[in-house]
């Protein structure tokens, strides 16, 4: 049913996405006309993709829907970022499922398969669905190469929607496999005592290595695709890509590091003596471990995109400034 209705809300935006492109293009003639194979394959791909997740438990009705238009924008302004989302979610789906039965009894909130909702999906993909409307308005709806020189801002957006993405599932990758692998509690990331399982700003080796890998495997769809697509005119004008897979690593790392500051900070987590749990409220029998009240996982979550997806793209420069020719 839920595939059903995300092809009836695709049919109609497509068309009013091609309506609205034609009248922006005689406004401005610079503007590039998504091609008509770009606006079906953005339409129709990620109903089946919602499809997938939902079979899967990865996704409920609400976050299919949500995740439909997520990637619905994200593969209308540019392939690269449709690669990226693709194996953020794939691998996040099935790190999410990874030894579930201990985060079963580790977890208050656990749902078979994740089952993300909306909540969740927007928190995690909607910075980098934001940053990719402004993508499209500077750039059109296309793939380009990272060249700070010649297309800055097109670079500089390019940049913060891959590492946002990184972020996201690195921050998946950390929490799914650092929480169920190895015997010894973490480490509080903001003063390196040793916490229990499950607390928000608690970093491990295992956890820290699995960040990185979940931020490089989005830089190297990323980069892989951007090879397929690109033409070798472009890409021999411009510099070496290969730092878009570091980049990644670099977004994984670095979105896992401000999660766990934000976490430890702004995030209250106490032991529940009953339950033999971690928890995120306060209440009888619990005894406070760290962190305010402030924020839920979402909000960490969601800020923490947005700050790597904005600091990132600096250190690109940085990167292709003085170190690729």
């Amino acid at each position: 049913m839920i595939v059903a209705v995300c092809l009836a809300i695709a049919i109609p935006i497509t068309i009013l996405i091609a309506l609205t492109t034609q009248l922006y293009h005689i406004w401005d003639e610079d503007f590039d006309i998504p091609a008509p194979w770009r606006l079906i394959f953005a339409g129709l791909f990620p109903v089946i993709i919602c499809g997938w997740g939902l079979k899967r438990k990865s996704l409920n009705k609400s976050g299919a829907l949500a995740g439909f238009v997520v990637g619905f924008v994200l593969t209308l302004a540019n392939l690269c970022f449709f690669s990226s989302l693709i194996v953020f979610f794939v691998a996040g789906s099935k790190v999410t499922k990874f030894r579930s039965n201990k985060k079963r009894i580790q977890e208050a909130d656990f749902k078979e398969g994740g089952q993300r909702n909306w909540i969740q999906v927007i928190c995690n993909g909607g910075v980098a669905t934001q940053l990719a409307i402004l993508y499209m308005l500077e750039s059109g709806c296309r793939e380009i190469a990272i060249n700070f020189a010649t297309n800055y801002s097109s670079s500089w957006l390019a940049v913060a929607v891959l590492t946002s993405l990184a972020c996201s599932c690195g921050d998946t990758f950390a929490s799914e496999i650092g929480s169920v692998i190895g015997t010894g509690d973490p480490w509080l990331i903001m003063s390196f005592r040793r916490v229990p399982r499950g607390t928000n700003g608690g970093v491990s080796i295992v956890g820290t290595i699995s960040s990185l890998i979940g931020g490089l495997l989005v830089g190297v769809a990323y980069y892989v695709m951007l090879v397929l697509c690109c033409t070798d005119l472009m890409l021999l004008d411009s510099p070496a890509q290969w730092p878009i897979i570091i980049m990644g690593l670099i977004g994984g790392g670095l979105g896992s590091i401000i999660d766990s500051i934000l976490g430890s900070t702004f995030q209250y987590s106490g032991f529940n003596k009953n339950l033999k749990r971690v928890v995120e409220h306060q209440g009888k029998d619990i005894e406070h471990i760290t962190g305010w009240s402030l924020l839920d996982n979402h909000s960490v979550n969601l800020i923490s995109s947005l700050l790597t997806g904005l600091i990132s793209p600096y250190i690109a420069l940085y990167i292709w400034q003085n170190y690729i020719s």
